[in-house]
């Protein structure tokens, strides 16, 4: 299961990404089903996985857009709630021509998810693995959290402005963050994570299995006072929006068949295959696929 956010991704491709005060002129834009929830929802369904969403949307044309990609990878929408008072969830991406992206994110119907949305959700209870992200309320994050009996998996993502609260990280098993998350989480400088020494005893500070993604250098697994690097296969990126939510999705579906360290190895490997097509839900791939764009 995955409770989450959904949005409608608006990509514009761009020499470089603007900075305060600067207009630049893009490539043509295309809106792509997207929102970390329902990526990584479709990408655990087009890995194989069972797999069914929570999340709302809104009373909108962006709304059924959002569901029907949904339905389509597989994934099971009896969780998704329409909220007739809020415009779907937006994203807003600028993707440049090294494939590093910049996004902004107007949350609309994902930020009208609340407790009462999960706690009597049954297929929550029941599932395997439970992924969980920032995108939609912290209450709503938490109850999901204490909600499951399955393997919790929190995406910290956006990057939270402060701690996670005791309780939230008292219910889950795995957290996955970025570098910029990760030093918000600890309470560290970015700068201080540049060896694997600093990104070792910034993740052990937060008290579970963390497993750290480390873009092109792979990735860090930090369990119970062990650490294990997982390398990245070498590749040239064509789009990285989406890479971390395969990586996420992939960590669950590995964490059903092995250990925190062999899910990451193909969390790793997933990821990369993900950055070799443009979009979001649209680049995520099957196992085939994967093997495939990694040959």
């Amino acid at each position: 299961m995955v409770v989450g956010s959904a949005n409608l991704d608006i990509v514009v491709p761009v020499p470089h990404h603007p900075v305060t005060g600067e207009t630049i002129l893009g490539g043509d834009h295309r809106q792509i089903p997207g929102g970390k929830g329902s990526n990584q929802a479709i990408a655990s369904a087009r890995l194989g996985r069972s797999t069914g969403f929570i999340g709302r949307i809104g009373d909108d044309p962006s709304g059924e857009v959002l569901r029907g990609a949904l339905v389509d990878a597989g994934v099971d929408v009896a969780g998704l709630l329409v909220s007739a008072d809020r415009p779907s969830g937006l994203a807003l991406i600028s993707v440049d021509g090294s494939g590093d992206n910049a996004i902004v994110v107007s949350p609309g119907a994902n930020a009208a998810v609340v407790p009462a949305d999960v706690a009597d959700s049954a297929m929550l209870k029941n599932a395997a693995v439970v992924l969980l992200q920032l995108e939609t309320p912290m209450p709503a994050v938490i109850a999901a959290a204490e909600t499951a009996n399955g393997t919790v998996i929190l995406n910290p993502a956006p990057a939270p402005e402060a701690a996670l609260p005791t309780e939230l990280l008292a219910a889950v098993d795995v957290v996955v963050p970025n570098e910029i998350e990760l030093a918000m989480l600890a309470g560290v400088s970015v700068e201080s994570l540049d060896t694997e020494d600093g990104v070792a005893a910034a993740a052990a500070s937060l008290g579970t299995d963390v497993v750290v993604t480390l873009g092109a250098r792979g990735a860090m697994v930090v369990q119970n006072g062990s650490v294990t690097v997982v390398p990245a296969p070498v590749i040239t990126p064509v789009d990285t929006t989406a890479a971390g939510d395969s990586f996420c999705a992939a960590l669950a579906d590995g964490l059903l068949r092995g250990s925190l360290t062999e899910a990451a190895t193909w969390a790793v490997r997933v990821g990369a295959a993900t950055t070799l097509r443009p979009g979001a839900s649209s680049s995520l791939p099957t196992p085939e696929e994967v093997e495939r764009l990694l040959r």
